[in-house]
């Protein structure tokens, strides 16, 4: 059926200009070229969506592996499909995992080796010492070498740490938390916490308990007490607050070196061996997160656990 398209413009001596139109049907031999170029369109459409998923999937790929490897997973070798540029990307991807992989291993080895290597020449020392005939002088004697040795265990554990080896898996941090804290009310410590109902989430739950605990540990020896809490927020929040005398701000970074220790009478029984933090910032890097400390203005130290969420990366 025919339409008529009609246009009227003023003009500045008062008159219009006016414009018609007449449309008709499109003649018959038009349909099969509009069928036709419809069919066109649409293999273009269905063409360009198929190469579009075939660039993607690979960068959604590296991008899952990437985000993984961050949080300290387990990645293994990506296929290196695709373009040449996403292939080349994904080759030093698969590069620079196995470079990681080997360079973290070989530390780990070398420092086992050394401590292990340590154990020998301690006992040695310490036979020797039994022979010293000043009371004094031996006791003081014994005394530095049971420090040294107890710092060779210490850092030997640390290097056989399991974070990296340990599978994860989905637990409920709530609970984790929660029966944390229960532990050491139980032996009459005054540690209480506060946790959602249920909160469950991608951890190295053996590993992540013993960051947790590490950092309780510290609470109690300088501040007799600890708090902690959970909080779900744009990152996973586990807090550690006690009422102890702080952390100057120009040593906050300085404590998570391993063997750092504020207290000053350099006693074991009173300031530890100095790994407790550092051990706990190593296992929750292998979770591609980060330990933050603060000042609580009442008093006391605040230690924060931020454990990004999938997708997010790690927090800065």
């Amino acid at each position: 059926m025919p339409f008529t398209a009609a246009i009227s413009i003023p003009l500045p001596d008062g008159t219009w200009l006016n414009a018609f139109a007449q449309y008709g049907p499109p003649p018959a031999w038009a349909w099969p070229t509009l069928l036709s170029s419809g069919l066109i369109a649409s293999g273009i459409v269905v063409i360009v969506i198929l190469t579009v998923r075939r660039i993607t999937r690979p960068l959604r790929a590296l991008a899952t592996a990437a985000d993984g490897l961050g949080r300290g997973e387990t990645v293994p070798p990506l296929p290196e499909t695709g373009p040449i540029e996403i292939r080349s990307t994904t080759h030093a991807f698969n590069a620079m995992r196995e470079r990681l992989g080997r360079f973290i291993a070989d530390r780990t080895r070398l420092l086992a080796a050394i401590s292990h290597d340590l154990r020998t020449p301690l006992t040695a020392l310490r036979l020797r010492a039994e022979f010293v005939e000043d009371d004094e002088i031996r006791d003081k004697m014994i005394a530095t070498i049971d420090e040294m040795h107890r710092m060779t265990e210490a850092t030997l554990a640390f290097a056989r740490d399991d974070v990296g080896h340990e599978p994860a898996r989905k637990v409920d941090l709530a609970a984790l938390v929660t029966a944390l804290a229960d532990d050491f009310a139980d032996i009459g410590e005054n540690v209480t916490a506060t946790a959602p109902d249920r909160l469950d989430f991608m951890v190295r739950p053996t590993a992540l308990r013993r960051a947790i605990r590490n950092l309780v540990e510290n609470a109690l020896r300088y501040g007799g007490t600890a708090r902690l809490s959970v909080e779900d927020g744009p990152d996973i929040v586990i807090a550690v607050e006690d009422d102890g005398p702080g952390i100057p701000e120009a040593q906050m970074e300085e404590v998570f070196e391993p063997f750092v220790r504020l207290e000053g009478s350099r006693s074991q029984e009173t300031g530890g061996v100095g790994l407790g933090l550092a051990t706990a910032r190593s296992i929750v890097h292998a979770h591609g997160g980060e330990i933050r400390l603060a000042n609580l203005a009442a008093g006391g130290l605040r230690a924060e656990i931020h454990l990004p969420k999938p997708g997010t990366g790690a927090s800065v």
